[in-house]
């Protein structure tokens, strides 16, 4: 497998950094614009979730400095376009209701996500080898679809949950289901795709021994995290 090295010189601010910047910039005006239509309208609860979405999208880079880890900018930008489609779009724009094939889609694109994660997390967990990497690439690829799908079935306890305790829609009954359950299934399936799909992309690149770009995110996570990999 190709080799990761630790101890390599901190790299300077890239594209993908300053991509990163343009695309909170743009968001935050499309949300800004969208919250000032709301107060002026006197909707002040989904005002409120528009702030808090503001918040939570820009939250990375003000509190850059005070973050445990440094995540390359790649993955933020995948991060903050989900955050962005999920909540502002799905539930303050109501894709979910406009589009059938909206929360379907989100789901595949978080098996995705959650898919690097995995493997992001499998180098970092074995931060005392210096990310000298002797584990078989099948392994790895197992360990990134289970986590993935194991999220994503922990996010929909969590949705059952809230519908049942406090009376929200998140699991978004349809007229033929009203318990949900065809919804989540579906929500399980998709995540278990999109997690196939990352894991098999990332095996392929393990065996053929070439560096791929999830490689490159973590070689750049090493970078900028020097004091997590000791010797």
């Amino acid at each position: 497998m190709t080799q990761l090295r630790a101890d390599e010189p901190q790299r300077s601010p890239d594209t993908a950094a300053r991509i990163h910047r343009l695309v909170i910039i743009l968001l935050q005006l499309i949300m800004a614009t969208e919250l000032v239509l709301l107060v002026r309208d006197g909707q002040w609860l989904t005002a409120v979730l528009v702030a808090l979405i503001m918040l939570i999208t820009v939250a990375p880079l003000i509190f850059k400095e005070r973050l445990p880890v440094s995540i390359p900018p790649e993955f933020q930008v995948l991060a903050i376009l989900f955050v962005f489609a999920s909540l502002f779009l799905g539930e303050v724009r109501r894709f979910y209701e406009r589009f059938w094939w909206w929360d379907m889609g989100l789901h595949a694109v978080s098996g995705l996500l959650l898919g690097i994660l995995g493997f992001l997390l499998v180098f970092v967990l074995n931060e005392n080898r210096r990310i000298n990497f002797q584990l078989h690439p099948r392994f790895l690829a197992l360990f990134a679809f289970v986590f993935a799908v194991a999220v994503g079935a922990l996010w929909e306890i969590f949705e059952f949950a809230m519908d049942r305790l406090i009376g929200t829609n998140m699991q978004k009954p349809m007229l033929d289901d009203p318990s949900g359950l065809t919804d989540t299934m579906w929500d399980l399936i998709v995540d278990a795709l999109g997690a196939l799909v990352i894991s098999v992309f990332g095996w392929w690149y393990l065996k053929r021994r070439e560096r791929s770009f999830i490689e490159d995110w973590i070689a750049k996570f090493i970078d900028n995290n020097p004091r997590l990999f000791r010797s």
